[in-house]
């Protein structure tokens, strides 16, 4: 039974990751070593499902990113497929810099259904602020909510600036801005992403590696408005993000709103 203390909430897990049972293990694995962090999970939506009910988990961004061109409609295709099933599950697709069809990709991300899309640029190897990458901005303005991985102290391709590049650029894309903007460059991530219009934040893979007082000065700097709750799964269980998340000392209402109604409102889903 889910204990009343999250009973009280709807909650959205704005950020997580699912891939095929054949290669579920792996690709867990994988993410594991490239971060050099045990893996709380593996990637498949039934861990998804069964870790967010212990909490009671009413929906869940789902996602995984092409590292290579080749693999775009296969995951593209699996993510809706697992959204069929998981009438909970809001697809994001994905798509790589490299592709040699974008307008195809793109297309066919709409075509399924899926919601938004999904890029790493630290997975990828791309700079987030390229040219390449500009490609596909351009073409998803106003069209599709992007959700962006960001920071490594160990990469430079993910920087919050050049984040803050892609706004400045391309005002209109809708823009979620995983790990409160910069994973590791928390820093960087507050001087030039806070007040910026179509930005939001997710607070993924961020409050095991911050203090609580840091987390929550992010969290009002950017505006409890413009942020998600996000367990980054398999990264981490929801039990232990939802813990650390409700040690920042919201109220109430603000934990409401970042728990699940900034999200709805984000992707309109009312």
């Amino acid at each position: 039974m889910v204990p009343e203390k999250y009973r009280k909430y709807d909650i959205i897990d704005a950020h997580a990751h699912i891939f095929p049972e054949k290669i579920a293990e792996n690709a867990t694995v994988n993410i594991g070593h490239f971060y050099d962090l045990p893996m709380n999970s593996t990637g498949m939506s039934s861990k998804l499902i069964e870790s967010g009910s212990k909490i009671g988990v009413k929906k869940y961004l789902v996602c995984s990113t092409a590292t290579s061109p080749r693999q775009t409609a296969s995951i593209n295709s699996f993510i809706a497929k697992e959204c069929a099933e998981h009438p909970e599950f809001i697809g994001f697709g994905t798509t790589h810099p490299d592709s040699e069809d974008l307008d195809a990709d793109i297309a066919q991300i709409k075509e399924l259904g899926l919601k938004g899309m999904k890029l790493h640029p630290d997975f990828q190897k791309f700079n987030a602020d390229s040219p390449e990458a500009f490609r596909i901005y351009e073409r998803i303005e106003g069209e599709l909510p992007l959700l962006i991985h960001c920071g490594d102290h160990r990469y430079d391709f993910s920087a919050p600036r050049r984040i803050a590049a892609i706004n400045d650029n391309f005002p209109k894309l809708k823009l979620l801005a995983a790990h409160l903007g910069g994973y590791q460059r928390w820093d960087e991530a507050q001087q030039c992403l806070p007040g910026r219009e179509n930005v939001r934040f997710d607070v993924s893979s961020s409050l095991a590696f911050i203090s609580p007082e840091m987390a929550a000065h992010m969290v009002r700097k950017y505006g409890v408005e413009n942020c998600f709750f996000g367990s980054d799964f398999p990264m981490w269980s929801h039990e232990e993000e939802i813990e650390r998340f409700l040690a920042l000392g919201f109220t109430e209402e603000e934990n409401r709103r970042i728990l699940a109604e900034n999200f709805c409102d984000f992707l309109e889903l009312r």
